[in-house]
């Protein structure tokens, strides 16, 4: 049987000002820019460090519904870190602004969420070597 599917290649992220949420991504998540189709507003690839890759394409529709985690449909990327505090340390020293504080993660280990600037939720992950999603 074919495989459909072998890894994530990217993640569609429709923005108001993609722009400045590429810009965004690359300066506090350290990623960089991989495509940009030139235009205005433009779609722009982003690869972050470990993966994924982001698609920041201009939005036509902006609903506040959608940066609630309890919402249906897609609603966070998990980035995973070694470690928790150093990790925030370094995303405050950054800009990152935190909102709530450290919970235990599903499947073990503890998460703590942010928010890029146009409020599309993400959190950080770590996981200890027995979970079984480390």
């Amino acid at each position: 049987m074919y495989p459909i599917h072998s890894a994530v290649e990217h993640i569609g992220l429709a923005g108001q000002d993609p722009i400045a949420l590429a810009a965004w991504y690359c300066e506090v998540l350290g990623g960089r820019e991989v495509w940009n189709n030139g235009q205005q507003p433009p779609a722009i690839f982003v690869a972050l460090a470990a993966g994924p890759i982001l698609e920041i394409y201009p939005t036509q529709l902006v609903v506040a519904a959608t940066r609630d985690n309890h919402t249906a449909g897609w609603r966070h990327v998990a980035l995973r870190v070694p470690n928790l505090e150093i990790a925030q340390a370094e995303l405050t020293r950054r800009g990152v602004v935190w909102t709530e504080a450290v919970k235990p993660a599903g499947g073990g280990g503890r998460v703590l969420f942010f928010s890029d600037p146009e409020g599309n939720l993400l959190h950080l992950v770590e996981r200890p070597a027995d979970s079984p999603l480390a």
